[in-house]
């Protein structure tokens, strides 16, 4: 249900003067210097962008982007339409309570409006004038939100005015087009780049994650005026892709912001409290009391579900007017903070951001990952295994966690729990890499690379950079950037390991064997990553293995050694690039 279809229909900008409705477009449009407009940049240069040619445009910092979503989400309503409706008379009605900055529309489970008003006080002008609906012989619980019905006074005297709206669907394309798509680009860069602007999320779609996160703040905050829900994951950090969790935390720091602050005369005066044994056991009464608010107030708040003896308690349920499938956490600052280095990663170059998504789009077709917890490596593993990579190009496309750590200033300082979470917080003050390979050289050595990573004896560590002995037995060993004594991979298993490495260099042996001998754009034939995404590889490399003494693994690391050995006898390939080797 979660991950259902929901369509939106984005729309031009409206400003209270303006009466004439404009013609929809495909994307949400805003002044310079807010969020959507950022946005709006990097979806245009993800798709367009040479290598190594980057946007030098100041960037915002990822505190200062979610001051500014969170901004937006508090000045939003949440309105369930009917499926006929004057759009130029809806919102001709919704601007007497205040200017409106803009709007979209979209559907899950009906027709909704996202409007986000230019002040918060158009918010409670408008709940003040909301009445709570009659249910006839059932009762209802009087709890005023943002989310709302809105209903024809008189329908069979209302005159329709059927408007042209533009879908813009907000699911990830089907396997029927995203392969035609790949099959018609030019080349394997544009391929990456077509990948990454069909499946990352829009600006409506992050306006709506945002949003939600909002709304259950309001019902936290009535227990803890103070406090923050705060999205942390895919959702934040550049890397989610549309139909992905919302993951979200409760932060209660806010609400003891007071204690450090000094107070006049010789009193100090503290809140009366309840004692509990422990942390956790906090953690667990906290959450177990919004998850009952969730269940019985939230309005579209389904299928709640307290997983509180889990190692990290939670509360899971799905929001029904957004789509999403929604986790709810408590005091998880770590994972704000992962989320804000990988949005600073993802920032620094547009090969990133390409690179890590097509990498997870192939890991899926070969099921190396799954959404049900298990044996299987990670996105958030592979993710890192990509920012690894690209630290051990020459010259290194990223820079290392220490690097950033050591261009930090007082302001950037951070230490949560003991641990040291420290780095830069400025990108702009981050020096761009000088390193120009393209995509398709990097997605050919990604899986060279790691097809040939001595995995039995070293780990992964992007603090340094660099290849370690492993200090535990574990299959699988990539260092957990913060908490280091932890692997954020303990749960792989050998099995799935070697299937990684068998497809790693069985996609690094097919992009060989291609070189530049691309079919045409207008020939359905696939290829590049196209072919790489076919799950009949994986198993066609299994059937092989039975019928040869020979494992396919070791015949392509032969075949792969054999392509080396001549790209180094001929250091420039057709188009004049040279080809490098991967660092072992």
């Amino acid at each position: 249900m979660a991950t259902r279809g929901v369509g939106l229909f984005a729309r031009l900008p409206l400003c209270a003067q303006r009466r004439q409705v404009l013609r929809p477009i495909y994307r949400l449009l805003s002044c310079p210097g807010t969020v959507a407009a950022d946005v709006r940049k990097e979806e245009q240069s993800s798709g367009s962008a040479e290598t190594g040619s980057e946007d030098r445009t100041p960037k915002k910092r990822f505190s200062e982007v979610q001051k500014e979503r969170r901004e937006q989400a508090q000045r939003t309503v949440l309105i369930h339409c009917p499926n006929q409706i004057s759009e130029k008379k809806f919102l001709k009605y919704l601007s007497q309570h205040g200017p409106i900055n803009n709007h979209f529309f979209y559907e899950s489970f009906g027709l909704y409006a996202v409007v986000e008003f230019c002040q918060k006080e158009s918010v409670a002008s408008l709940q003040n004038v909301t009445r709570t609906p009659s249910m006839g012989t059932e009762a209802v619980i009087p709890f005023r939100s943002r989310c709302f019905n809105l209903k024809l006074k008189n329908p069979s005297n209302q005159t329709f005015e059927q408007s042209c709206i533009s879908q813009s669907s907000q699911s990830p394309p089907s396997s029927k087009k995203l392969f035609e798509l790949l099959c018609h680009a030019e080349s394997i860069d544009h391929q990456l780049n077509t990948l990454l602007k069909e499946f990352q999320l829009t600006e409506e779609n992050t306006k709506l994650r945002y949003f939600t996160s909002s709304l259950i703040e309001d019902i936290a905050a009535a227990y803890f005026p103070d406090c923050a829900v705060r999205p942390f994951g895919s959702s934040v950090n550049g890397f989610g892709k549309l139909g992905c969790d919302l993951d979200m935390f409760l932060d209660l720091n806010d609400s003891g912001k007071f204690n450090d602050h000094k107070t006049l005369g010789n009193f100090l005066v503290e809140f009366q409290v309840k004692n509990v044994p422990s942390e956790r056991i906090a953690t667990q009464k906290i959450l177990s009391v919004i998850g009952e608010c969730l269940d019985h107030f939230g309005p579209g708040c389904v299928g709640v579900q307290k997983i509180l003896n889990a190692r990290c308690p939670l509360v899971r349920f799905s929001h029904q007017a957004s789509g999403f499938q929604c986790d709810l956490t408590t005091n998880n600052r770590i994972a704000l903070k992962s989320s804000e280095l990988l949005y600073i990663y993802g920032a620094l170059d547009s090969r990133v951001r390409a690179l890590v998504f097509s990498i997870r789009c192939w890991a899926r077709a070969h099921s190396l990952t799954s959404s049900i917890p298990g044996a299987w490596i990670t996105n958030f593993s592979l993710t890192m295994m990509v920012i690894f990579f690209l630290q051990r190009r020459s010259p290194p496309i990223l820079p290392t966690l220490d690097y950033l750590k050591s261009l930090a200033d007082a302001e950037d300082k951070c230490i949560i729990e003991g641990h040291n979470c420290t780095f830069v917080c400025d990108l702009n003050r981050i020096k761009p890499s000088g390193n120009t390979e393209t995509l398709e050289l990097l997605l050919k050595e990604f899986f060279e690379y790691f097809g040939n990573f001595a995995f039995n004896k070293n780990s992964i560590n992007i603090r340094q950079g660099k290849e370690q002995n492993k200090p535990e037995p574990s299959p699988l060993h990539i260092q957990n950037p913060f908490e280091t004594s932890l692997n954020i991979s303990k749960n792989v298993s050998q099995s799935q390991l070697q299937k990684f490495v068998d497809l790693a260099r069985e996609s690094a042996w097919i992009l060989h064997q291609e070189g530049n001998d691309h079919p045409s754009p207008s020939s359905s034939q696939l290829w590049g990553l196209a072919a790489l995404l076919l799950p009949s590889v994986a198993k066609n490399m299994s059937q092989a293995k039975r019928k040869r003494k020979k494992p396919a693994s070791e015949r392509i690391k032969n075949l792969l050694e054999s392509i080396k050995s001549s790209s180094t006898e001929n250091p420039t390939n057709t188009n004049g690039t040279r080809t490098v080797s991967t660092q072992a």
